[in-house]
């Protein structure tokens, strides 16, 4: 995917800024003026520039992800498609492919994305997952540059928004909360006399209290054992599947969660040899390798973020009065490769979980979605 490569930036920025001492005649008023605003007055970019309003309004779009993920790529590829879209329809140019970058779940990248974002004067910024919404917000305190969020589990818990009806302030977007009760059905639907789940998610993502919280209290009361394990990087995720494994689960449990995500093509096949399904909260998760994803569509909650941006920018609409778009589509997906592994017939799973999901998907493992 595409990334800022701040190398090349800042070589641009000190050679506009030669070019703006050898020229102090025609140099810009206000202090405020930034290095990368200085960087576009270089002939390219102005080439560039008057190219892109040729056909009408071009709008800054700043698009940043949280980490490289099929969950989260998908919804900036297809936010991308729709914005494209959009332009022509509208007659407008949304220029995001100057503005876009990858943190890479880097806080400190963060931070420095929201900063050069501001520097450059974007229009909007869509941040991708809580982490991304709540250092963007941050970053924007002091501008009038709206937000709008895409993937965020629990907005309102997390403190992004007032509420889902009515956000507040200059930041809305699209939910992705999970259904824990519907995620749990699955499993107890493919195996009814499962005695212990596994909790496999990370502790700092915001994305996955809530969730968890609620799979904790319905296993409860099922009087279904639980076994809680974390990590935070890939190698440390590993060792906890390697632990629930050890443990016994009969299946383990993850929300959309985006550091097992990223994960998961690590540890999807420790799972699959002890003949242990994965259930996870995201068709991405069983693109990687999973045996179950289920919830929300992202290639439609990306495409509705696209749609958001346009109306804000384009029509006016203000992000306190505009209502946080949620999905709860109950698409089931499951990887047919990882079914086999694990024993189970591929109609028989069709069956069971009939009465739960609203559609049934196949995938195969792979790295990204077609």
């Amino acid at each position: 995917m595409k990334n800022v490569n701040f190398v090349k930036k800042a070589l641009a920025m000190m050679m506009a800024a030669a070019m703006c001492l050898s020229m102090a005649a025609c140099g810009s008023s206000g202090s405020d003026t930034s290095a990368a605003s200085a960087a576009a007055s270089a002939p390219e970019a102005s080439a560039a520039s008057a190219a892109q309003t040729e056909g009408g309004t071009t709008y800054k779009v700043g698009i940043v992800n949280y980490v490289d993920d099929a969950s989260l790529n998908q919804i900036v590829n297809n936010l991308e498609k729709e914005l494209d879209a959009k332009g022509a329809e509208m007659g407008v140019t949304f220029n995001y492919a100057d503005y876009y970058a990858n943190a890479q779940a880097d806080s400190a990248v963060l931070t420095q994305i929201g900063a050069d974002l501001v520097a450059d004067q974007v229009d909007i910024i869509v941040a991708v997952a809580t982490p991304t919404a709540l250092t963007m917000m941050s970053a924007t305190e002091d501008t009038d540059i709206p937000i709008v969020f895409a993937a965020c589990s629990d907005p309102v818990g997390a403190g992004v928004v007032a509420s889902m009806d009515a956000p507040g302030g200059k930041v809305t977007g699209t939910c992705d909360g999970l259904d824990a009760q519907a995620l749990i059905n699955l499993i107890l639907a493919a195996n009814p006399d499962t005695k212990k789940v596994g909790l496999l998610y990370d502790t700092a993502q915001d994305a996955s209290t809530s969730a968890i919280a609620q799979a904790k209290e319905i296993l409860g009361n099922a009087n279904i054992e639980v076994v809680e394990k974390t990590g935070s990087t890939t190698d440390e995720v590993l060792l906890a599947a390697q632990a629930l494994v050890a443990e016994g689960v009969d299946a383990v449990f993850t929300p959309t969660d985006n550091t097992i995500m990223a994960a998961e093509q690590a540890i999807y096949q420790v799972f699959a040899d002890a003949k242990i399904p994965h259930y996870a909260g995201a068709d991405s998760f069983a693109l990687w390798g999973a045996f179950c994803g289920y919830g929300v569509d992202y290639a439609n909650l990306g495409t509705v973020t696209g749609d958001m941006v346009a109306e804000i920018l384009v029509n006016g609409k203000d992000p306190a009065s505009y209502p946080v778009a949620t999905f709860n589509n109950g698409i089931v997906s499951v990887n047919t490769e990882t079914c086999e592994a694990l024993g189970y017939n591929l109609e028989d799973i069709k069956a069971a979980f009939s009465e739960i999901a609203t559609d049934f998907v196949e995938l195969t493992t792979q790295q990204e979605f077609e």
